[in-house]
């Protein structure tokens, strides 16, 4: 089998960017610009990943977002390394969590917040578990 990699995580947004504006902000992303087919694009660089953004405009045939949790991709994970040192910095920055950070099992820490149009994202500390 041929080798696979991971490329990018595409979101579609009623303001692309306002939310490239808050991935930037609050988690340090870095927004790339571009013109694709004559109209602006924008990108974001995260941890490594690629972020894609596209425009929902009225009558473009999008449907609203599923209710979460859902079938499908429900969110995407962040690597962090001291999650409520990572938290705590974000609720300064107004963020709203929608699970607070806590160990669902042994050697690892999460907790999830709301991006912008309430695009779930995890934040993840992982840790050796004793033998």
């Amino acid at each position: 089998m041929a080798a696979i990699v991971f490329d990018h995580v595409h979101l579609r947004s009623t303001d692309p960017e306002a939310m490239a504006q808050w991935f930037e902000r609050i988690l340090g992303a870095e927004i790339l610009r571009s013109v694709e087919q004559g109209k602006p694009r924008i990108d974001l660089k995260l941890g490594g990943a690629k972020i894609f953004i596209a425009p929902v405009t009225p009558g473009d045939g999008v449907n609203p977002p599923p209710a979460l949790p859902c079938r499908g991709l429900d969110h995407f994970g962040l690597h962090v390394e001291n999650v409520d040192g990572v938290a705590a910095e974000l609720k300064q920055k107004g963020v709203v969590f929608t699970k607070e950070p806590h160990s669902p099992r042994p050697g690892i820490r999460i907790c999830f917040i709301r991006g912008p149009e309430d695009v779930s994202i995890e934040l993840l500390e992982r840790s050796p578990v004793p033998a």
